[in-house]
């Protein structure tokens, strides 16, 4: 790290502590050639991921999208949206940790129906359906039918 005031190399750790939010570790520093202090911030490098989209393009990955789609399916459910977040948290620190750098939007989507499942089944009823595309009331029934069949 170079001292900002001499552009000396070398510098001390004089103090190091957490960032409030914890994502990140405040430094003080003391440069090895003029003896002034500075501070410095040290976090992890997170690597974009890439979403191909079903048109064939791609995007980066914002859990936003997620959140978003799960706030519409989840309207007027006693969904909580501390529930909402923690899939999309979920969903992102699976691929995160599972060092995936790209995606399809498809793989996306049924990470999200599985997580719906669980917590609410209209919910995962809504999304399906606009996830799924459904073209007419059958298409709708066997996925209905599906879920109840799991159920069981």
């Amino acid at each position: 790290m170079r001292c900002p005031y001499c552009q000396h190399s070398e510098s001390k750790v004089v103090d190091s502590r957490p960032t409030d939010e914890g994502t990140s570790i405040r430094r003080r520093r003391e440069c090895l050639g003029c003896n002034k202090r500075f501070t410095t911030y040290e976090q992890v490098e997170v690597v974009p991921i890439t979403v191909l989209k079903k048109s064939g393009g791609t995007e980066v990955f914002d859990r936003n999208k997620i959140l978003n789609g799960l706030i519409k399916s989840c309207e007027k459910r006693s969904v909580s949206v501390e529930d909402m977040e923690a899939i999309a948290d979920d969903i992102e620190s699976t691929l995160q940790s599972n060092m995936i750098r790209q995606i399809t939007s498809e793989e996306i989507g049924e990470m999200i129906l599985a997580r719906l499942k669980d917590l609410d089944e209209v919910a995962y009823v809504r999304f399906a359906s606009v996830y799924r595309r459904f073209q007419d009331i059958d298409s709708f029934m066997q996925e209905l039918k599906a879920l109840q069949n799991k159920k069981e």
